[in-house]
This record gives structure tokens, C-alpha cells and sequence, in this order.
């Protein structure tokens, strides 16, 4: 965002376009438990991953500690999804993705109010 006018630069508005999409499939993904979500997920957190890297923005830089929490914590929820006997999910694995999940969500509403979004 520019402090001047609040408008925001392409690569700002593909990456908040981004954050909405992850932050529907999380919702879909709590309200379901459809694990099988986590490839969208995966695809578009790696999106993500690339507009925020490439750019020099300030604002961009500033929600790189809450993209890290989010990027790392999409990853080990998937690794532990991966590791599940026939998709079956254990106590331990539930405790271990809903903590997970909830570093996601937090790290979302972050980066959210970065943009105010919210």
C-alpha cells in the first residue's frame, strides 16, 4: 500500500486475492474436514510464496514473518496428512493439524490487517 493514496500495486492486490482464496479453503477445509483439500491449499500457498518473494515492497516485507509461520505450517500439516495410515487421521495427528491450522488462521488475520481487511 502506498501511505499517500492507500491504493495498493498489482503484485499487493494478486497476493490479497491469493489470501482470500486460502482463506476459503481453510474454511472449507474446517467446515468438511476434506484433507483432500490440501493440494489446493499447497498451490495456492506457493503462489503466495512467489508474489510476496519477488517483490520489493515495504508492505511485502512487512507480512514476511507471518507468511513464514503460514508457509511453514501449510507444510507440516501436509506432511502429517501424508503420513496417516489410508487416510485415517489419529488423536496425535488431529491435535498436531489443528494447531496447525490455527497458526495458519492467525498468521491470515495478520497479513489481513496489514491490508486492512479487517
Amino acid at each position: 500500500m502506498t501511505e499517500k493514496t492507500g491504493e495498493i500495486s498489482a503484485n499487493q492486490a494478486e497476493f490479497v486475492a491469493l489470501l482470500y482464496e486460502l482463506a476459503g479453503t481453510l474454511k472449507e477445509m474446517f467446515e468438511s474436514g476434506n484433507g483432500e483439500l490440501i493440494g489446493k491449499l499447497n498451490k495456492t500457498v506457493k503462489q503466495m510464496y512467489h508474489v510476496q518473494r519477488d517483490s520489493n515492497e515495504d508492505v511485502m516485507k512487512l507480512i514476511a514473518p507471518d507468511c513464514e509461520v503460514l508457509y511453514k505450517n501449510v507444510d507440516m500439516t501436509t506432511a502429517v496428512l501424508r503420513t496417516t495410515d489410508n487416510g485415517v487421521i489419529d488423536d496425535g495427528a488431529r491435535k498436531a493439524i489443528g494447531k496447525f491450522l490455527h497458526n495458519i488462521n492467525e498468521a491470515v488475520v495478520n497479513i489481513a490487517t496489514v491490508f486492512g481487511l479487517v
